[in-house]
């Protein structure tokens, strides 16, 4: 393995978010927000002939708008060389019902690494993780971290990376889960206890914030995974993946 890899680890952090719509219902939602939904739902709808109302849509899509939607996990992990000199991979969860405190954990934990040199990565990040993280912090009122102060920057000034964009070569297809990327390159899927869509009424229905702290480290291993891969370096041993619980993985309600 090359030693501008094993210098990159130590600034590389990979993550990913879980969000849920920001409400149990539509019915819980303000007017005011009730009436802005209606819009996104008129564009989200396959046509006249769509059976689905805006409640429905609300409680299926509302999660993955940061208008709409909020942050209840944000899984995150990093590689280190063992005694035996192997290649390892720690990851682990901060999770918590109150958005804002969810989002200064996670402040703190990146505000740990040189700005200059922090290197975020996650699957579809620059499209979905990032910005959301970054919206949401707004919404709180929580002043972003220096390496999340993207805006106005040219794209080589940033950092952050993302797998789907690596894919991509520079080609302009469509979106490429993780779940394929995995499967195409033999990576065990993450998706076995539960998948994305199901995150929002896990949390509302079942009130299981730990299921889906344990759905976001997977995530997260496969996505370390598949970094990997597409450096053309070899995977990560099991027996050298730890999967940590975290403290706040607690319901504050």
């Amino acid at each position: 393995m090359n030693a501008e890899f094993r210098r990159r680890a130590r600034h590389l952090l990979l993550l990913d978010i879980e969000t849920v719509a920001c409400a149990p219902s539509y019915d819980h939602l303000s007017e005011r927000m009730q009436q802005l939904w209606d819009k996104k739902a008129k564009q989200l709808r396959q046509g006249p002939d769509d059976p689905m109302s805006p409640a429905e849509l609300f409680y299926d899509r509302g999660a993955i708008y940061a208008e709409f939607g909020r942050i209840v996990c944000i899984g995150f992990g990093g590689f280190y060389w063992n005694d035996r000199d192997e290649i390892s991979f720690k990851v682990r969860t901060y999770a918590h019902d109150d958005e804002a405190t969810l989002l200064r954990d996670f402040k703190k934990l990146v505000e740990k690494y040189p700005a200059d040199q922090l290197i975020l990565c996650a699957h579809n990040g620059k499209e979905f993780d990032f910005p959301f993280i970054c919206r949401r912090m707004l919404i709180h009122g929580i002043e972003l971290p220096r390496a999340l102060q993207l805006s106005g920057k040219k794209p080589w000034e940033i950092l952050h990376q993302d797998t789907m964009e690596m894919w991509k070569y520079g080609d302009y297809k469509s979106y490429t889960s993780l779940d394929l990327l995995t499967a195409v390159f033999d990576i065990p899927s993450s998706k076995d206890e539960m998948h994305g869509g199901q995150v929002t009424p896990v949390y509302y229905e079942e009130n299981d914030l730990e299921k889906i702290c344990r759905y976001c480290r997977e995530d997260v291993a496969v996505l370390a995974q598949l970094y990997l891969r597409l450096h053309n370096i070899p995977l990560v041993e099991e027996a050298n993946i730890f999967k940590i619980e975290t403290s706040n993985e607690k319901k504050s309600l």
